[in-house]
């Protein structure tokens, strides 16, 4: 069929397959087929008009547009028809379905900058809020007992003792299955403490011993299998909590002991206080990394500066015919002897496994977290005190 069978010819404003527009300045649009083939054909659909641009049905120029298919059965082959979508008839075209909704950005298109998070400070690993109030809470308790009646220190003395030994020995048991006696135990170390305030270093003496035979006696009422490590526990136990908290309680039997016990823990506790406070800003090498992974060397310098020159300052004004240089002496040995009294704990809370001894005290662990620098430290200071201004 050639295009005569079409009929008349394209009227201005009419869009057809190869068109570009619509004509400018011509007349209305006639019908799109001759009235001689109206018979043969189906009737053209009405489709309404749709504006381009935002424009009216008919521009500036009066030309009428088409925007249908001229039937409902020939969509046009260059404009898509709104029922379905377009599909190229390239065979290497792709659906128009296909196409990705959220396609890749291109490899060297720029890309969004990643938000980073927030730097995160250091942190201090407990919850300094209640480590704080306790030892504050503590610091009055002893205070008011060691000033008011040495015997009430003595009694409070002897309750840290109760209460670390029970400690301990649950620990042994729960993680090594290590039953060292604790009856023995708590009564020899309460006897111990209050046999070193009345009786010095000899009545402390006779004390552990007593202590130890009784361990030995109390764990043959048990089977024969594992009572070798169960004793040697128990010995291990008695030195370690009550025979080293006695110097304590010896210190204290002296005239000026209050002050001696004062400064005792003051030392402890600045020397404590120095190696954390410039071990976490400052502390890059690691001291022990095997034992406590965060204590540092600089950490334990802090420690040295900061108990030397505490102990200057307590030798000086708080002990009778102390001096300074003396308080520095004893300043370094206390911060040496607190450390390792800290890293001997830290390495049998390593060996079973734990984090702390206990939850007794909120912020801190249990009462032998806090005794862990100050047991060891307790016979050095004893023993310099006695050397450079004598028992009491």
């Amino acid at each position: 069929m050639n295009d005569s069978s079409w009929g008349a010819p394209p009227q201005a404003g009419y869009w057809g397959p190869s068109d570009q527009g619509p004509v400018q300045g011509a007349g209305p649009a006639g019908p799109a087929y001759d009235a001689h083939y109206a018979q043969q054909t189906r009737p053209m659909p009405i489709v309404p008009d749709v504006p381009e641009h935002g424009g009216d049905q008919d521009d500036d120029q009066g030309t009428a547009r088409l925007s249908g298919p001229l039937f409902r059965d020939e969509p046009f082959h260059d404009q898509p028809v709104r029922d379905e979508p377009y599909r190229d008839p390239s065979p290497s075209a792709q659906p128009y379905a296909a196409v990705p909704q959220n396609p890749e950005p291109m490899p060297d298109a720029p890309q969004p900058a990643q938000s980073q998070p927030p730097p995160q400070k250091k942190s201090a690993g407990r919850d300094l809020g209640a480590a704080i109030g306790v030892g504050v809470g503590l610091g009055v308790v002893i205070i008011a007992s060691l000033f008011v009646v040495k015997a009430v220190f003595v009694g409070v003395i002897a309750v840290a003792v109760v209460v670390g030994l029970w400690e301990l020995t649950t620990r042994l048991q729960e993680r090594k299955d290590i039953k060292a006696p604790l009856v023995p135990l708590a009564i020899g170390g309460a006897a111990m403490v209050v046999a070193g305030y009345a009786r010095g270093a000899e009545g402390a003496w006779v004390a552990m011993a007593l202590t130890a035979l009784a361990v030995l006696v109390w764990r043959m009422t048990e089977p024969p299998e594992g009572y070798l490590r169960d004793v040697t526990a128990g010995l291990f136990a008695a030195f370690y909590v009550p025979f080293l908290a006695t110097f304590v309680a010896m210190m204290l039997a002296a005239d000026d002991g209050a002050w001696r016990v004062l400064v005792f823990l003051i030392l402890t506790v600045v020397s404590d206080t120095g190696a954390y406070a410039v071990g976490w800003r400052f502390g890059r090498k690691k001291l022990a990394p095997r034992i406590s992974p965060g204590k540092t060397r600089e950490g334990l310098l802090g420690a040295v500066a900061f108990a030397m020159v505490a102990g200057a300052l307590c030798m000086q004004f708080l002990i009778d015919d102390g001096t300074w240089w003396q308080g520095l002496l004893i300043g370094l040995v206390v911060a040496v002897s607190a450390t390792l009294g800290d890293l001997g704990e830290s390495m049998i809370k390593r060996d079973l496994g734990i984090k702390d001894m206990g939850t007794l005290l909120p912020g801190h662990g249990g009462i032998m977290d806090r005794l862990d620098s100050l047991l060891p430290t307790a016979p050095v200071v004893w023993l310099l005190l006695v050397i450079f201004v004598g028992s009491g």
